[in-house]
Formats: structure tokens, C-alpha cells, sequence
């Protein structure tokens, strides 16, 4: 069987998020998951790690590749990606997800086309913020 290279790579940064928002590592889990069976991919591990005094990392391993979120709750910034290979799971799916139930002030995001050669870079569209 032979298998397709390519992907999609969604990166988005935030800003303007609620403090203890980033600063719930198991709350963002539980988001992150939600994330992934939003866009249809199957999870097959999750790493979250609580820092002090504050911030967040969380990183969820999919079949297809990965989700994850980096947190600086003192700035209200939160630094998202996700990575999906083949054309079954959408990225932007995860990330338009995980935008509306973080509700950041502003949102800034880039998609990459992976996979085909050289990189391709475009603006993606997010469904539930306009971009800044």
C-alpha cells in the first residue's frame, strides 16, 4: 500500500485569552481532546504538564499527527498548532475548535501545505474570529 505525504499544518498565535484559562493544564486537555474529535482524528496519547508559577503545555498525539498548545497566561498568550497528514482529518477543524472555546481577543494564523514538495504557505479563514 502506498501512502500520500501530504498534509496540512495550521499555526496559530493568540492573544488576549483569560488568565486561568492558560493556566489549567487538565482543562486545556480536556479541550485539546475535544479538538481532535472535532476534526475527526483518533488520539492515542496526551502529555499535559501544569508549570509554576504559571503556564501550560499540552500536547496530544493523533494517528495522524498532533495538536498541541503552549501557554503564557501572564501575557494571555497561548501558541496553538496542528498537524495532520493525508485529506480525511482537517487541521482547521481543531483550531477553529479550539478558538472558540478559548475566545482570544485576537488571532493570528498561518496554514502550511506539507508534503507536496516545496512548502506552501496560506492565510487560512478561522470561522470564529476574524483574523487581526
Amino acid at each position: 500500500m502506498e501512502y500520500s505525504t501530504f498534509g496540512r499544518h495550521v499555526a496559530v498565535d493568540t492573544w488576549g485569552i483569560d488568565f486561568d484559562t492558560l493556566n489549567d493544564a487538565e482543562l486545556l486537555q480536556s479541550h485539546m481532546i475535544e479538538a481532535a474529535e472535532a476534526c475527526g482524528a483518533t488520539v492515542l496519547s496526551v502529555q499535559a504538564k501544569q508549570f509554576e508559577p504559571q503556564g501550560a503545555t499540552v500536547l496530544v498525539m493523533l494517528s495522524e499527527s498532533h495538536i498541541s498548545i503552549h501557554t503564557y497566561p501572564e501575557k494571555g498568550f497561548a501558541a496553538i498548532d496542528c498537524y495532520t497528514c493525508g485529506e480525511t482529518v482537517d487541521p482547521q477543524a481543531a483550531i477553529d475548535y479550539l478558538v472558540s472555546v478559548l475566545k482570544p481577543e485576537r488571532t493570528y494564523a498561518k496554514k502550511l501545505i506539507r508534503g507536496v514538495g516545496e512548502l506552501q504557505v496560506e492565510e487560512p479563514v478561522l470561522k470564529q474570529h476574524e483574523l487581526v
